[in-house]
């Protein structure tokens, strides 16, 4: 607050060193405002607060400190959110109204009747440039320090070397009477062709609970997307030849061991190899029990003569379904796949497809040694949901609807929080 100076007949006054010491909120209260926005109120509430004076009366002069309070303390602001040209939640204006009914000065000293008459008058003052200056400071706080932590949020970011993630407002935020709704696009692209996407035929997701702080919905899509993104980078391929197991080289040589013979006996002994390449993007399927990712790929058993070209012995169609756990932690989302059901056939003839069920099992068995960790892999590290710094999911519940999953959860603020949006420099303290 400014400093304070006057003259009312012989007296003479100077305030200084004005400082809020305490604000006790006896009634504060967050609410949602159909189409205009979110409503902090505060009622009825109270400020402890301090300064300096100096006052000059006839020929006395007295100094010294003073404690007062502001009672009957009214704050009503509603915040009006936006969505801002790079997609990112942000206050746009702020409306507020504050008033401090009453105001209390206890002074000490020798001129008891001069402070009587002082006291009503300093707090009339104090009590009109308080509710002036309230106001201003929540404006500053919410225009710059909010918007300032808002600014963490990701928008666009990258997940891995392979791809990116857009979490970009698609419009402007929804206040319902009992939530604020915000739709992301929660895509993901190909950092390397970042325009190459998917098309969004999802079903939308449909939220009804009300017992959390947060609910994050996620369809089909999401999961998809990322799928395509990794298949339109080139992840879904790989070779066996090393870590294949003596068993399934046996077993592959006894399986192709005509083959080899009528192409040249001299290459029965040739390494064998595994040639995995996902032929699709893969799909998601999300229903009430559990999600599921479909997966078909062209396995091809190769056979490597050294100082050779490599030569095909046999073209496969592999068809895969995996479980998919979603999970949260923090404010990562991370997946968790395991192999559900395998089914190969030959691309070439049915009667190779009958030859080739021996393959079942020990294709299953090394799939799951390789491959399913593989994706795991990449999946394990999660991915950061857009949650401001600072902020962090707990208490995550996550639940399977058709065609969507929903992630419930409460917040934790963590330390610096309440600094970073006050501008303080004083010591992190933890707040929950």
């Amino acid at each position: 607050m400014p400093e304070m100076k006057g003259k009312e007949g012989r007296f003479q006054y100077t305030i200084t060193d004005v400082k809020i010491n305490n604000l006790n909120l006896t009634h504060a209260d967050l609410q949602f405002i159909p189409e205009v926005g979110l409503l902090f109120d505060v009622q009825n509430s109270s400020i402890s607060l301090s300064f300096h004076r100096r006052i000059l009366y006839w020929f006395f002069y007295d100094t010294g400190n003073i404690n007062a309070s502001a009672e009957g303390v009214n704050i009503n602001t509603v915040l009006n959110l936006i969505r801002d040209n790079e997609g990112r939640l942000k206050i746009n204006n702020i409306t507020c109204e504050a008033k401090i009914s009453k105001m209390r000065a206890k002074f000490s000293g020798t001129l008891g009747k001069v402070y009587d008459f002082m006291s009503s008058f300093l707090t009339s003052g104090m009590r009109f440039l308080l509710n002036q200056q309230i106001c201003p400071a929540l404006n500053h706080a919410a225009l710059v320090h909010v918007n300032s932590l808002l600014e963490t949020i990701p928008v666009r970011t990258e997940v891995d070397d392979f791809i990116g993630i857009d979490y970009s407002l698609i419009d402007d935020p929804v206040v319902t009477s009992r939530s604020l709704d915000m739709h992301f696009r929660g895509m993901f692209f190909d950092r390397s062709d970042p325009n190459n996407t998917l098309v969004n035929y999802a079903v939308d997701p449909v939220i009804r609970e009300y017992d959390r702080m947060v609910y994050l919905a996620l369809s089909e899509f999401f999961f998809d997307s990322g799928m395509f993104s990794y298949y339109k980078a080139g992840i879904f391929q790989m070779h066996i030849n090393e870590k294949m197991s003596k068993d399934m080289e046996m077993l592959l040589r006894t399986t192709y061991f005509g083959a080899i013979m009528m192409l040249n006996p001299a290459l029965v002994d040739a390494p064998l190899s595994l040639q995995f390449a996902v032929n699709s993007p893969p799909k998601t399927t999300i229903k009430t029990t559990g999600a599921t990712v479909f997966m078909t790929a062209i396995v091809k058993v190769m056979l490597l003569p050294p100082g050779q070209p490599p030569v095909q012995l046999s073209s496969m169609t592999m068809e895969t379904k995996f479980n998919a756990k979603v999970s949260m932690k923090g404010k990562r989302l991370a997946i968790h796949a395991d192999l559900r059901r395998f089914k190969i056939f030959s691309n070439l003839s049915a009667l190779e497809s009958l030859a080739l069920i021996p393959l079942q099992a020990p294709l299953k068995t090394m799939l799951q040694m390789s491959v399913v960790p593989l994706i795991n892999n990449w999946t394990k590290r999660g991915v950061r949901i857009p949650l401001a710094d600072g902020i962090d999911f707990i208490e995550e519940v996550v639940e399977y609807h058709n065609g969507f999953i929903v992630i419930g959860a409460n917040l934790h603020f963590s330390k610096g929080l309440r600094e970073m949006i006050a501008g303080s420099n004083q010591k992190d303290q933890d707040i929950v």
